[in-house]
């Protein structure tokens, strides 16, 4: 059973009973939309996370991602980020860990928090190939299978898997003059895999065994952009249009066996071509999902990608992109700290909310006015518990040290607020 094999059969589940409360969407549109694949509520069948809706008509999400690496592997820390992240906004959270202990690790993160859990089974089969002294051009396809199974019965509600590079675009790929190659971790490892064994990626050879997996646990695919561009150079190249075009025939399939299935896409890309990309996407892969890291839209700012990606992710979301992946300032540079996580949830809610507002969302531009009214009448704690940072504003606004609550340092007595307040 899954969400959309009951939507199929005009059931309605207790998940989308509280999407849709949560919403404000008529339930049986929401099932329609489910059928048809336009929207997916991830929580796998053993798993007791408040369900969130992804796709057209709903609120744009927000994604964090956490986890361990091989050269720093705190739990506690990776568990606080979880939680701030979830505090500041997240509707889901990703563990990237590549670190020790890593069932450990996914069971103590979902006890820390109750939103969806995301995962990238590969990275578990890479540790688990590299702790059998093998490179990861040796992993064994049935890792990464018993990966996806034993995570599943854990209860991760979705998964990246990089389903759409196959041993065709690894050689098309070879023959092009691509800046950065692959950049994705993941499309790397299976990239790499083809290429040295000369045999089909083993997920794409297997989809349909995937689609029983997922079936069984209602786990919704995310179909993993494995050749994303790295940099602007690459955007909207052939090898990330001849992926999509894989994907979307992987779209279809998953459909058809009512498993629910979202997209990922780019990445980096120049502000003028994000919109048509949104569009081709939904296009190619049958209204499914879209889900994107940033997009990036400048090179030039390490330390700063959490604006980059901002700026990308409002264009993408009012152009169709239904799910953000955050991006932090240590992007490119090191693991997130927890201010960093802060920082990245923080730009990506204010990303997804400037979306929202552009398509008309009742429930966005609500808010918008509460804001408004709140700011016409100095009300300052109003104010600040709309605000996504509840309490940098008010840090700010404590700075002032006003005797005046009709006014603030930058304009003062010469408030235009306060002089015509209650004549125009």
């Amino acid at each position: 059973m899954t969400q959309k094999s009951e939507a199929q059969k005009g059931n309605i589940t207790p998940e989308m009973e509280y999407v849709a409360e949560k919403e404000n969407i008529d339930v049986k549109r929401l099932a329609r939309l489910i059928d048809i694949g336009r929207v997916v509520i991830p929580k796998n069948v053993a798993s007791n996370i408040t369900p969130c809706g992804i796709g057209d008509g709903l609120k744009t999400k927000i994604n964090a991602n956490i986890g361990s690496s091989s050269k720093i592997d705190d739990l506690d820390l990776e568990i606080k980020k979880a939680k701030l992240a979830q505090e500041y906004g997240a509707d889901a959270i990703m563990d990237l860990s590549t670190g020790s202990d890593l069932k450990l690790f996914r069971k103590k993160i979902m006890d820390a928090i109750d939103v969806c859990i995301g995962t990238v089974p590969i990275y578990e089969a890479g540790v688990i190939t590299l702790s059998k002294n093998k490179d990861i051009i040796e992993m064994d396809p049935d890792d990464i299978f018993k990966a996806i199974e034993n995570q599943a019965k854990e209860g991760v509600d979705f998964m990246t898997l990089h389903c759409g590079i196959t041993i065709d675009l690894v050689e098309k790929l070879e023959k092009t003059n691509r800046m950065m190659g692959v950049v994705s971790r993941g499309g790397t490892f299976l990239a790499s895999w083809i290429k040295s064994n000369g045999q089909e990626n083993p997920l794409y050879e297997n989809y349909d065994y995937l689609l029983e997996l997922a079936y069984e646990h209602d786990i919704t695919l995310s179909l993993g952009d494995g050749l994303r561009p790295g940099c602007l150079s690459d955007a909207s190249d052939i090898p990330q249009i001849q992926e999509l075009v894989n994907l979307g025939t992987l779209v279809k399939r998953a459909q058809n066996a009512n498993v629910q299935v979202m997209v990922e896409g780019p990445g980096h890309m120049p502000l003028n071509q994000i919109k048509a990309n949104m569009e081709i996407q939904k296009t190619i892969c049958y209204g499914a999902p879209f889900y994107v890291l940033g997009p990036i839209v400048t090179d030039l700012a390490p330390g700063y990608d959490h604006i980059t990606g901002a700026i990308g992710g409002a264009i993408a979301a009012a152009s169709g992109a239904n799910f953000l992946c955050y991006v932090t300032p240590a992007e490119h540079l090191t693991l997130p700290s927890l201010e960093d996580v802060k920082e990245g949830v923080v730009a990506s809610k204010i990303a997804a909310e400037a979306a929202d507002v552009a398509n008309g969302l009742e429930s966005a531009w609500k808010k918008e006015q509460e804001m408004g009214k709140a700011r016409k009448e100095f009300d300052w704690e109003k104010q600040f518990s709309l605000a996504f940072d509840k309490s940098k504003p008010r840090a700010y606004r404590n700075k002032c040290e006003l005797d005046d609550n009709e006014m603030c340092a930058m304009c003062g007595e010469y408030c235009s607020v306060k002089i015509s307040k209650g004549d125009f």
